[in-house]
């Protein structure tokens, strides 16, 4: 049997914000979010969730997640409190407890998996992770005797300078066997530095504690402000793009962008800098990006062409150019051979195949066909102050610049509409139209 309880309780004073720390995104995902997912492999029979500063925002961030059980601890007075905290939860529990941190976002399951393995085949009433670090300033640290048992963790505010020498590091992710460890919860007392309850002082107490030692010790590395969240960060970009460089993307400058775990490439793409790509998207072969270009929850088909451009949850054919200074909104399709120029702005609307807007135009709420020509400032005039309306273009029409479609409204095929035109009927096919108004001059008396 595995409980897995994570710690997310804290304020995180240090990250200077009004969200939990916890929430806060890495490479588009919130630090707990990314604990979790290192959790899946393990398949714990529960997984419970300790919350307490702003613990509703917390929850409600994980409401897809119907796995979870939410523990609150009030008031938050230290990581031996907050597992105090599980007894009525796991009342009758009889296996392994492992204690991870929500701010400990770089986690591997392998890790995880290799604690756990060690920590049964040794019979152990506690194993953690730990590290040798060259700079263990802000640790805690691991004393063990000549037989390799550890026989405490000392907080490092509560070490004396002989003991800040020492540079192994305990990590702060613990396996218990949680029997043996609801005996000596009780004894756990705030007498330190902090007036806090340390988990740390249950090794002391307990028969038989190992330390792991984990092979990359950034993995362990917890995030306490913005700082180490850029440093965080930083790794993960500089880990996926060096992974699809390898499969044959390239990136003209790494460093000014940034990816999502959640994207994947075809072989050939060119991503120029200052482009980004979040979400889940799936980018096709051959495809050019950039520069300037963010790219969210998107398919983009091979060939595409996108410069200084913004595509949010939409999809995009082959051989298709969108930009520069291109605005694809969501529930957008672009199909194959088309081209969306400079300045245009595409909100909820299907376009056809070979079908061209090239300068200055916006079309919302509409259905364009097969190689229609959309003249430069055009706008499909899609809401009426209470209701949004469709406008339909039909194969091979073409629209005059600055002309006005008012929805709802249907324009046939072939049809040709003469520049300057406000258009509140139907057109049916084959048709010419231009509606304008007689032009008045009238000179001014001297």
């Amino acid at each position: 049997m595995l409980a897995i309880a994570i710690l997310a309780a804290g304020k995180g004073t240090r990250m200077k914000s009004k969200l939990p720390k916890v929430l806060h995104p890495l490479a588009g995902k919130s630090l707990i979010e990314r604990v979790l997912s290192c959790t899946q492999g393990l398949k714990p029979n529960r997984k419970l969730i300790l919350v307490g500063h702003q613990a509703n925002l917390v929850e409600d961030s994980l409401k897809n997640h119907k796995d979870l059980d939410f523990v609150l601890q009030q008031p938050q007075n230290g990581t031996g409190h907050a597992v105090q905290q599980l007894r009525p939860s796991l009342e009758g529990f009889n296996g392994e407890l492992l204690v991870l941190n929500g701010d400990v976002p770089l986690l591997k399951e392998k890790t995880l998996s290799s604690l756990l393995k060690f920590h049964k085949e040794s019979n152990a009433s506690v194993t953690f992770l730990s590290a040798n670090l060259d700079s263990p300033a802000g640790y805690g640290r691991v004393f063990t005797d000549k037989s390799g048992l550890v026989k405490q963790i000392i907080e490092e505010r509560d070490c004396t300078n002989e003991q800040r020498k020492n540079k192994l590091i305990n990590a702060g992710i613990y396996c218990f066997n949680w029997q043996q460890l609801l005996d000596v919860l009780n004894l756990l007392s705030s007498e330190n530095s902090q007036n806090e309850i340390y988990l740390t002082d249950t090794i002391g107490l307990l028969k038989k504690a190992l330390h792991f030692e984990v092979d990359n010790p950034f993995e362990i590395k917890g995030i306490n402000d913005r700082i180490q969240l850029s440093e965080c960060e930083h790794f993960i970009q500089e880990k996926l793009k060096s992974s699809w460089m390898r499969k044959g993307v390239t990136f003209v400058d790494p460093n000014s962008c940034s990816l999502s775990e959640d994207s994947s490439f075809g072989t050939d793409v060119i991503i120029e800098p200052q482009t980004h790509i979040r979400g889940k998207c799936s980018i096709g072969n051959g495809c050019h990006l950039g520069p300037g270009s963010v790219i969210t929850n998107s398919t983009l088909a091979e060939n595409v062409l996108a410069i200084h451009s913004f595509i949010n949850e939409a999809k995009v054919g082959n051989n298709t150019s969108i930009g520069p200074f291109a605005n694809i909104r969501p529930e957008s399709k672009v199909s194959d051979n088309s081209k969306i120029g400079n300045f245009v702005e595409i909100k909820k609307s299907f376009i056809g195949e070979g079908t061209k807007i090239n300068h200055l135009s916006y079309l919302g709420d509409s259905v364009l066909g097969k190689n229609i020509n959309i003249g430069a400032g055009t706008i499909t005039a899609n809401f009426d102050g209470k209701s949004k309306h469709r406008t339909i273009i039909e194969d091979n029409s073409k629209t005059g610049a600055n002309s006005v479609l008012v929805a709802p409204i249907k324009i046939g095929s072939h049809v040709t509409i003469g520049a300057g035109s406000t258009i509140s009927k139907d057109v049916p096919d084959k048709s010419l139209v231009v509606e304008r108004s007689k032009a008045i001059v009238r000179t001014k008396p001297n």
